[in-house]
């Protein structure tokens, strides 16, 4: 599925309208480049679930943000600055994939070994300044 954003509310709605869809224990994979709209992806999702939005920021540095947003908690993942899946797994990405939440995973491809079977790829491309393609891939 495709859709053209225009603004960070767009990118908002859309992740929003997939959070309405979610049960729990899904693993939602987020790749695209820098600024490409990955933080505010997850805002919209944190907002679909009946949370508040303004508690989200990118967990680049603290590499895990945990969201109670009253219908699932949302662990949302950067795998940016880790050295690898090994890194990854010290941090208890296995045993967040168990909780029966969300689980949302910024840059994706340097963990790609120990991500699920089952993963919902969100891929993000910056068409121009103001316009992103966001193509989301379910299993």
């Amino acid at each position: 599925m495709f859709h053209h954003s225009h603004s960070v509310s767009e990118t908002e709605a859309i992740a929003a309208e997939l959070a309405r869809t979610l049960v729990g224990g899904e693993c939602i994979a987020l790749d695209g480049d820098l600024g490409a709209g990955k933080t505010q992806f997850v805002r919209g999702l944190v907002r679909g679930l009946g949370g508040q939005p303004r508690t989200v920021s990118s967990p680049t540095f603290v590499l895990l943000n945990i969201y109670d947003t009253g219908r699932l908690p949302v662990y949302h993942l950067d795998a940016y600055r880790t050295h690898g899946p090994d890194d990854f797994e010290a941090i208890g990405f296995a045993e967040l994939l168990e909780q029966g939440g969300v689980v949302a995973l910024e840059w994706p491809r340097r963990v790609a070994e120990v991500l699920p079977d089952k993963v919902i790829h969100v891929r993000f491309e910056i068409l121009s300044r103001q316009c992103r393609e966001i193509q989301i891939a379910r299993p």
